[in-house]
């Protein structure tokens, strides 16, 4: 020990004793872990910082796009309303009575041309029925003459 480099550690060594440096090296890393737990403590609070941050960015995100769809939806129902009332506006301002009216007429134009497409072919068909009557005698009615039930 007679070395210089050694020598501040054995004055000290010598000077406080084997019990003393025991002691020294216990309030040295008490003091040690006390900085890690203060470290940790630190650690531990910027961690609840991010994740409260985290938070509030998650439910500012939420109310945008909560906020959005809300705007959306307004204007989808706008837009059906101004249809819904366009229609209703046409349909409104149309007269029923005349829309029947022109239904009916249309009807009647059908029929009529139906009538005077028809019309020869179904007095012909009828004329010809009409003037084609047997003039024989079927073989039932000869027999029920031949019976006397006629």
């Amino acid at each position: 020990f007679g070395s210089s480099l050694f020598r501040p550690a054995f004055d000290t060594l010598s000077r406080i004793g084997p019990r003393g440096l025991l002691e020294t090296q216990i309030v040295a890393m008490a003091a040690a872990s006390q900085d890690l737990i203060q470290q940790l403590l630190r650690a531990e609070k910027e961690a609840e910082e991010v994740i409260a941050g985290a938070k509030r960015n998650r439910l500012a995100k939420l109310k945008q796009a909560k906020d959005k769809a809300e705007e959306d939806l307004k204007i989808f129902r706008e837009e059906q309303e101004r249809k819904f009332q366009k229609e209703m506006g046409s349909k409104a301002a149309a007269d029923p009575s005349a829309e029947l009216k022109s239904s009916t007429q249309q009807q009647i134009d059908g029929v009529n041309r139906d009538y005077t497409a028809n019309k020869d072919r179904a007095i012909q068909y009828i004329m010809s029925r009409v003037l084609d009557v047997p003039t024989q005698l079927t073989d039932t009615q000869k027999q029920a003459l031949k019976m006397g039930t006629v």
